[in-house]
């Protein structure tokens, strides 16, 4: 039997070409799109988490996504709250949504002070030496033709000189001194988030209840950065499940489509094949295992070709897109693997019970 299905695959080589590749981009469409959406969400937690910071401060609707919020707090809390018992650093900070060359944060900075939370480690160049500077990460350094201290860069329509490439990990890709940044966005004197640095962790809840005794800041939110990291999970992202389901589905109804045309059109054309076997003894459920068996063959190449396209898939982000986080992940290429054979599977159930149910003296007629 095992002979029969591969010959009958082998035999019709074009069906089962566009059967496999009907797989495959099943396979292709689910772990890309969960690919790029968790790949962009842990590394922007990575990022969040490497500031170096232990308390963020920032305005009651404030949304916790960087940039999202615009800057709608003054800068001048920075110094009062540096001022408070048990607060070593008090950084201002402005995250600004950019969607100029590339969906992007970028980072308005006070480089004593955010240095001071988690010091740069500088690769080439070195701190800001003018308001029209911006320090880049060895990740957008490298991107493209790559990019050198010095060099010249538009940010928001604007030039900004290289004047320093650091580690990756504490922040945005590009960091511009935060007067200079608030002067672009209209928002002078103002930041989106304060960050706090602790003499030592563990007077967290001291100081997070010396912000909400102060008059005018009852009402702020004060997350330690565990908490806030913890927040960078699918479900609090607008849209993110939905996007997910609406592409898996898809997906799952190409799968089953050109599955069940393939093996309905198979089972038609072997009526007579299918009334030998069973003159010859062969029982319904011998009949529907070998549909399903062919299924199953093509659902693991397809398999199989998606899995080793998605990598491509990475690999020429990575060329074109040197700073886009693509995170395939193996629990995930599970899920990919069984929703791909359960829509493969599901196609061939019908034309499977078609195929038991044909009368063997009818099929052996059958021209």
């Amino acid at each position: 039997m095992n002979k029969l299905v591969f010959a009958n695959l082998v035999h019709r080589p074009l069906r089962s070409a566009i059967s496999v590749l009907a797989v495959a981009i099943e396979v292709i469409m689910i772990l890309s799109i969960v690919a790029i959406f968790m790949g962009m969400l842990d590394d922007q937690k990575a990022r969040t988490n490497g500031i170096g910071a232990d308390l963020i401060v920032m305005p009651s609707n404030a949304s916790f996504i960087g940039g999202m919020s615009g800057a709608p707090m003054s800068a001048k809390l920075g110094p009062f709250l540096a001022r408070l018992p048990h607060v070593a650093v008090a950084s201002p900070v402005i995250s600004n949504f950019s969607m100029g060359s590339s969906v992007e944060v970028l980072y308005g900075i006070d480089y004593p002070s955010f240095n001071a939370l988690k010091p740069f480690v500088f690769l080439s160049g070195g701190p800001f030496q003018d308001p029209n500077d911006v320090i880049v990460d060895d990740v957008f350094a490298r991107a493209g033709q790559g990019h050198r201290v010095g060099e010249s860069i538009m940010i928001l329509n604007h030039p900004f000189r290289i004047s320093g490439i650091v580690e990756s990990g504490k922040g945005g890709r590009k960091l511009l001194p935060i007067d200079t940044l608030s002067s672009l966005m209209g928002s002078e004197g103002k930041a989106s988030v304060i960050y706090l640095k602790m003499d030592t962790p563990a007077n967290d809840t001291l100081v997070s209840d010396e912000i909400h005794s102060t008059k005018g800041l009852e009402n702020y939110k004060v997350q330690t950065m565990a908490d806030l990291v913890a927040l960078y999970t699918p479900s609090r992202f607008p849209g993110f499940d939905l996007a997910l389901r609406v592409v898996i589905s898809i997906a799952v109804i190409v799968g089953f489509l050109v599955i069940f045309q393939s093996m309905y059109t198979a089972v038609l054309e072997r009526t007579r094949e299918i009334g030998i076997l069973k003159s010859l003894g062969a029982s319904n459920l011998t009949i529907v295992s070998v549909v399903l068996r062919e299924t199953a063959v093509l659902a693991v190449a397809g398999v199989l070709v998606g899995i080793v396209s998605t990598y491509g898939v990475r690999q020429l982000l990575r060329i074109k897109f040197s700073t886009f986080a693509f995170e395939l992940t193996p629990a995930w290429i599970g899920w990919g693997t069984l929703i791909a054979f359960a829509g493969a599977l599901g196609g061939a159930l019908y034309p499977a019970w078609m195929a038991a149910r044909k009368d063997a003296i009818d099929a052996l007629a059958y021209e």
